[in-house]
């Protein structure tokens, strides 16, 4: 028969093994967990286009499992700065997502080395006050909008300050985009775009404010160029999305002021992917509208809401070919992706959201003529999805 003493002590032991299992089994992966049911956009019974994948928000969505369980194990929070507080423009490039915090920094989540933290340049003379959006080259280099610092701050592949362009105190630079060897950025103060030698760092000319005055610029907040060199700029005083040459002629509008197809309220964030597809953020609406690039609405994705593929006033949008391996573990089974779309909400439980464009494998995709005869009836019942959410 066992001693009180052997009892005791064999007691101690199965508590102590049973804490160990119960405190594994509470540790998180090294990656956001997959939502039990896959969440589509359109809504059933229309074929889905978007498939909402995962999030991310603070450290721990991608930080190593040996980390948070030290974490645990010993009591400590999480330090200042291990998570966004408002994040606005968002980019990937080789397994990196970087992240412009508003309220504090450009920060990072290496997907590759499982580590969060603030982009290694952005000290010193490469400090960020107010960074808003990121426009990343082929090669790695990385342009930064900071209207606060009044400069657009280059890094170098490696993360590294470069130099900067502008001059402090003369303009508002909110977002920038790359061409060829000169750099787009949109100057709210002046309501107009300036573009740059990007090795000279010389302004060469300004677009926008020199047109017929029912083509100029009203208050212009996003760009993003096509791959004929198109600018599509978002201006939330005019309500629509604006498309220059880069000569600055306009070539066209998308969209209009309301709350009806194809209409904005307070249009943001925006990108174009090789078809020529426009993705345009909507904070008002809390979506996502994605049209032809002759202004033809095809959907729309997001909405207001807590629930996973909700967007809480949203940003900012980025598309990416190059980076779907890295969330292959989250694409529904029946679902095949074609590119990857980021989407950022200043607000709520998931900050940096990435979706997936893509097809349903065996199902067939009405003509784009059938998807616009559809979206208006969607609408109206997103809007009233919206109102019972609020």
């Amino acid at each position: 028969m066992n001693s009180a003493k052997d009892l005791i002590c064999t007691g101690l032991a199965l508590c102590f093994l049973t804490a160990t299992l119960f405190l594994s089994g509470c540790v998180t992966t090294p990656e956001p967990q997959k939502e039990t049911d896959s969440v589509f956009f359109p809504d059933p019974p229309a074929p889905p286009r978007i498939q909402f994948l995962t999030s991310y928000t603070t450290s721990k969505d991608v930080e190593e499992k040996g980390n948070q369980f030290d974490s645990f194990l010993t009591g400590r929070k999480d330090p200042p700065g291990t998570h966004l507080i408002k994040p606005y423009g968002v980019a990937i490039q080789d397994g990196k997502i970087y992240v412009c915090d508003s309220q504090k920094t450009v920060q990072t989540f290496d997907l590759k080395n499982k580590k969060f933290g603030m982009l290694e340049g952005a000290r010193g003379m490469g400090k960020v006050v107010q960074p808003l959006n990121i426009s990343i080259t082929a090669d790695g280099r990385k342009f930064v909008a900071d209207p606060v610092r009044g400069e657009v701050v280059l890094y170098d592949a490696d993360d590294m300050y470069v130099k900067s362009y502008g001059l402090p105190g003369q303009w508002k630079p909110v977002d920038v985009a790359h061409y060829d060897d000169q750099l787009y950025v949109v100057d709210s103060r002046n309501r107009d775009i300036k573009v740059f030698d990007i090795e000279s760092g010389e302004k060469l000319r300004a677009l926008g404010r020199t047109n017929k005055p029912e083509e100029n610029l009203g208050l212009p907040t996003n760009i993003s160029i096509d791959d004929d060199g198109l600018l599509y700029i978002t201006d939330s005083g005019r309500f629509q999305v604006v498309i220059y040459d880069r000569d600055g002629h306009q070539r066209g509008t998308i969209g209009r002021p309301g709350a009806n197809l194809g209409h904005f309220a307070r249009p943001r964030g925006i990108d174009i992917d090789k078809n020529g597809l426009v993705y345009v953020v909507d904070a008002a609406f809390e979506n996502v509208q994605v049209f032809r690039n002759d202004g033809q609405l095809l959907f729309f994705f997001g909405g207001s809401g807590r629930r996973p593929g909700d967007l809480f006033l949203p940003a900012d949008v980025f598309i990416d070919y190059d980076n779907i391996h890295y969330f292959q573990q989250f694409v529904d089974p029946h679902f095949t992706i074609e590119y990857l779309v980021l989407v950022t909400s200043q607000f709520g439980p998931r900050l940096v959201n990435i979706y997936a464009y893509g097809k349903e494998q065996g199902r067939s995709y009405p003509p784009e003529e059938e998807l616009m005869e559809g979206a208006q009836e969607k609408l109206k019942k997103w809007q009233e999805k919206s109102k019972e959410t609020k």
